[in-house]
């Protein structure tokens, strides 16, 4: 069997039809080169970032290094902390002020992000899905914590090592005025002194703070964008100190930290970098233990459920400094509680170092951490440096924090969900949805520690970076994890669950900046991600691809890449011209949906009339049905004039207009007669073949072009798969007709048929057109009437006085 795709026709040799084609021409004056190199619309190439992509030969980065003492007050919920920060300019400017983030300050009354919040915004940084006026239990909850407390950083001395710094707070951010002008190869100290009440994260929100145990009345602290950090400046930006308004997160400088962390010291610390002194704060049996998890081939516990427990409950006036070190970090991160169970598993990796993989959770996480946490950071591991490079640091670790909750620092992840307590058994049970939603925010986050906390790059502006890769590299971790995992809302593939958000009116362009994005969840992560893996799957291939993305993330490793030196290095790497690609899926609003509108089946004519004209009679009997009126005359037995008046019978009654003649052989004698030599065996070779010959009508609805996977089902029952690249857009992006010359007949085509371009419209995906099967539930309206008369008569039950010890309200008001 053979299918044959031509670049032109022979008009001669085909029945009448090629006025069908007027109908999908293009409009003048609508043209759109979807193919316009991207070039033009890049940052222009430079000696810091080259036109392949890599790093120039002047590419540069700043230094920070951190030396931090900060200590715990439980009682109070607070924490206070000096900090040294060794600054070093390599960049080829002069700086006469540094820039230094304060992210608590977002929480402050007065800061930006408060007095900028919206109604659907004020209780909450996910989008909301209600509308209308409406004010939900945790609204109201968040506006009264904060306002029973003072948040945001209280400042109480910036100086150099020997005198005070002159500094101004700029909302989130404080600008340190420099003594002396900092200039190329120098360095500058500077030594802040610093407190803040830490938020209790269930009621205000926020990736990092406490969370309360009420049935114990222990806590567990989460600590992130916890202390003040320099903010970063770049070759393409300058000083990147755009105000955090809770959304666009952050791109920092690499540097060296030493951090002590003081603690109750009945607490175990999850921390960025390495134990310094566990003599100081481990027993002897948990640090023979933790030397054993290096080479354990399952997770060991380190602080057993039954030890927790226990410790929990035995309380402490005492406190422990916890010292960690790590190297060549932007960032860092740590948690503390009484209440942490802590296992931990060795991994080797081939090409890197040998890493601690841990976990700590309390025992509400139980039986769900013990069993799936480490193995999911190993798992995470084994998958992203097949991908990009091998794990950088000594440790990996996931801690269990808010409900619900991801982030992530270097070497450390706050991950949320639990099992639910039946409280009359005390038995805890999971739901499938919480199992899988566990194993996947833990990939997500350990995922982060490659991206973009290694290939640093800037959330804040291009979120999908960070976000929108990462859940890419997660959905492919997720699906080596096991067939048919139930990412994205219990749906395996992602293309189809995107497609509702690129046809809503809430979509904006990918590259659109952090906090203008409407819906940021499917925009930074679901659609980049959806669109590397149709970029992955369908238009490059998994050899190119996964080539050109390694070198990606190998060139811009503890460096800074922009959405252009991705871009550039994919297609440097790869060999392939993307340019309509990143227009189409990252600078656009349009989506995926071509329709199939019409297959029209033709047979190359013999240029003999006694074969072409019997079988143009069949084809116009295939095509036009007896009259309706004619078929009903002859069932009623009624005889036509003709019948019963025989004698009228003639040559042309005998004889149809398909009956061939002498003067139609001659005519087709002297066409054949009139051909060259090429075209006369171009002819009798189809003839002799006797192809079918179709010509498909494509039209791109949704306006983004997109390669086209066809299904062809033949008459035989056996189906050809065929992929035609996007290039076929190329001069016709609104619609064209593809010409197929087949052996044998088709019986249908079918666009899409693995859902991996994410079509938003599949009912014209098919010709012909199918009924796609789905199921209804039956819904019966009910109507209920207020009987106020009945409603007197019940009792009153007796209740307890309402609990508002976390600050939930006594009387909501919520309108839905």
């Amino acid at each position: 069997m053979k299918t044959t795709i031509l670049a032109s026709f022979v008009g001669f040799c085909v029945l009448a039809g090629a006025a069908h084609g007027d109908a999908i021409n293009q409009t003048k004056g609508e043209f759109e080169d979807k193919f316009r190199q991207l070039d033009v619309d890049l940052p222009t190439p430079n000696v810091y970032r080259t036109a392949s992509g890599a790093p120039g030969e002047r590419y540069w980065q700043q230094e920070a290094d951190y030396k931090i003492d900060v200590a715990l007050d439980e009682d109070a919920r607070r924490i206070t902390a000096s900090q040294t920060i060794t600054y070093t300019n390599n960049s080829p400017h002069t700086l006469n002020y540094i820039w230094v983030q304060l992210d608590q300050n977002r929480f402050a009354e007065n800061s930006l992000a408060r007095r900028s919040e919206t109604a659907e915004t004020a209780g909450t940084r996910r989008d909301p899905t209600i509308e209308g006026d409406f004010l939900p239990y945790g609204t109201l909850r968040r506006q009264q914590a904060l306002s029973d407390v003072d948040y945001g950083f209280e400042i109480t001395a910036v100086e150099d090592g020997r005198s005070p710094l002159k500094h101004t707070i700029v909302d989130t951010m404080m600008r340190v005025d420099l003594p002396r002008p900092l200039a190329p190869g120098r360095s500058q100290r500077l030594d802040i002194d610093w407190a803040f009440n830490i938020i209790e994260e269930a009621a205000v929100g926020g990736r990092g703070g406490y969370e309360h145990f009420s049935k114990t009345d222990t806590y567990l602290y989460f600590m992130a964008q916890w202390f003040p950090r320099v903010a970063a400046y770049s070759d393409y930006a300058g000083w990147l100190h755009r105000p955090f308004l809770g959304r666009g997160e952050f791109t920092l400088e690499f540097g060296d930290y030493e951090v002590a962390i003081t603690v109750p010291d009945d607490h175990i610390v999850s921390a960025t970098g390495v134990l310094q002194n566990p003599r100081d704060v481990l027993t002897g049996e948990q640090r023979r233990r933790l030397a054993e998890a290096t080479s354990a081939d399952e997770p060991m516990f380190i602080v057993t459920p039954e030890e927790a427990l226990e410790n929990e409950a035995e309380g402490t006036d005492g406190v422990k400094t916890w010292r960690f070190k790590a190297e060549n970090v932007r960032d860092f991160a740590w948690s503390s509680s009484r209440k942490f169970i802590w296992d931990a598993q060795g991994f080797e990796q081939a090409d890197g170092p040998d890493v601690l993989a841990m976990s700590f959770y309390p025992n509400e996480a139980e039986p769900l951490w013990s069993k799936y946490s480490t193995h999911s950071v190993i798992h995470t591991m084994e998958v992203y440096s097949r991908f990009s490079f091998p794990y950088p640091y000594p440790t990996s670790q996931s801690v269990n924090t808010w409900e619900r909750g991801g982030m992530e620092y270097p070497m450390i992840t706050f991950n949320g969900y639990r099992p639910v307590e039946n409280e009359e058994t005390g038995e805890r049970t999971y739901s499938r949805a919480t199992k899988y939603a566990l194993i996947g925010v833990i990939i997500h986050e350990i995922g982060h520690i490659y991206f973009p906390m290694v290939v640093n790059s800037d959330e804040r502006q291009w979120t999908w970076m960070d976000e929108g890769i990462n859940t890419f590299l997660e959905y492919v971790a997720e699906l080596e994890w096991e067939e048919n995992y139930p990412a994205f809302g219990g749906e395996p593939n992602i293309l189809d669950f995107i497609t509702e958000y690129m046809v809503s009116e809430d979509q904006v362009p990918i590259m659109t900046q952090s906090d203008s994005v409407l819906q940021f969840w499917p925009n930074a992560y679901v659609k980049p991600a959806a669109a590397l893996t149709v970029l992955r799957e369908t238009v490059m291939g998994r050899e190119l691809f996964d080539h050109a993305f390694r070198e990606y993330a190998q060139r811009w490793r503890f460096k800074r890449p922009t959405p252009s030196d991705f871009f550039r290095t994919m297609e440097d790497a790869s060999g392939v011209d993307l340019d309509w690609f990143w227009r189409g899926w990252f600078y656009s609003t349009d989506h995926v949906d071509v329709a199939i509108n019409d297959v029209r089946e033709y047979k190359i004519k013999a240029v003999d009339p006694d074969i072409d004209l019997p079988a143009d009679r069949e084809i116009y009997a295939s095509r036009i049905p007896e009259p309706l009126g004619q078929i009903r005359n002859r069932e009623e037995g009624l005889a036509t004039y003709l019948d019963k008046n025989p004698q009228l019978v003639d040559f042309y009654n005998e004889n149809d207009r398909f009956t061939p003649s002498n003067q139609d052989r001659n005519n087709a004698k002297a066409l054949i007669d009139s051909l060259e030599d090429w075209e006369r065996e171009a002819l009798q070779r189809a003839v002799e073949a006797d192809d079918f010959i179709y010509f498909v009508d494509f039209e791109n609805v949704g306006g983004l072009v997109t390669p086209l996977p066809i299904l062809t089902t033949y008459e035989d029952e056996t189906t050809e798969l065929n992929v035609y690249p996007a290039e076929i857009w190329r001069r016709q992006p609104k619609s064209f007709t593809k010409l197929l010359i087949s052996d044998k007949k088709i019986v249908s085509l079918e666009l899409d048929p693995r859902h991996e371009i994410a079509d938003a419209g599949r009912a014209n995906n098919y010709f012909p057109r199918r009924i796609l099967p789905s199921r209804l539930d039956l819904f019966k309206e009910e109507r209920e009437d207020r009987d106020l008369m009945a409603d007197m008569l019940v009792e009153l039950e007796a209740k307890d006085e309402p609990d508002t010890s976390d600050g939930a309200p006594l009387a909501p008001v919520e309108a839905e």
